[in-house]
């Protein structure tokens, strides 16, 4: 016997039954019952759907600011501590698997550590990652803000 040859057993598998599609989905109505919302395909009413009132969430005041922030592509000294080189950019870092997002800024974070002088160029480092990499004999480079982000500061 060979594993293209393999087969189940006689009568252990059945075909799912296609709900009213014609003859084969047990006909007519198809357990549905007659005419009606819930009668047709793709029926129902969204789960928030509150009879055709303005939903609660529409009617509680709306307050604040609500920030949306940035998303960042997150990098730890543990995970460049395991890679070898010592210039890092944004094309090595995706070469190595760190940065999956291209659209996503890069930052580097301070878990971990990391013993050889490296230079980094990411778009943001804390201060402690920063200083970590100094300590080691290497160097950060991160881009100045530009003149939109020192105003909102």
């Amino acid at each position: 016997m060979k594993l293209h040859e393999l087969k189940p057993a006689e009568g252990s598998r059945k075909n799912r039954k296609r709900v009213g599609r014609g003859p084969g989905g047990t006909d007519k109505t198809a357990g549905r019952g007659h005419k009606g919302q819930k009668s047709r395909s793709g029926a129902g009413k969204g789960q928030f759907f509150e009879g055709g009132r303005s939903t609660l969430i529409s009617r509680l005041p709306k307050r604040g600011f609500n920030n949306v922030g940035t998303t960042y592509e997150v990098i730890n000294l543990s995970q460049l501590e395991g890679i070898e080189g010592t210039t890092f950019d944004r094309a090595a870092l995706e070469a190595a698997g760190l940065v999956r997002r291209r659209t996503s800024p890069v930052k580097l974070l301070a878990k971990g550590s990391i013993s050889r002088a490296i230079t980094l160029h990411v778009d943001a480092a804390s201060e402690s990652a920063i200083k970590a990499v100094e300590a080691a004999g290497g160097t950060v480079v991160v881009p100045a803000p530009s003149e939109s982000e020192q105003k909102e500061a």
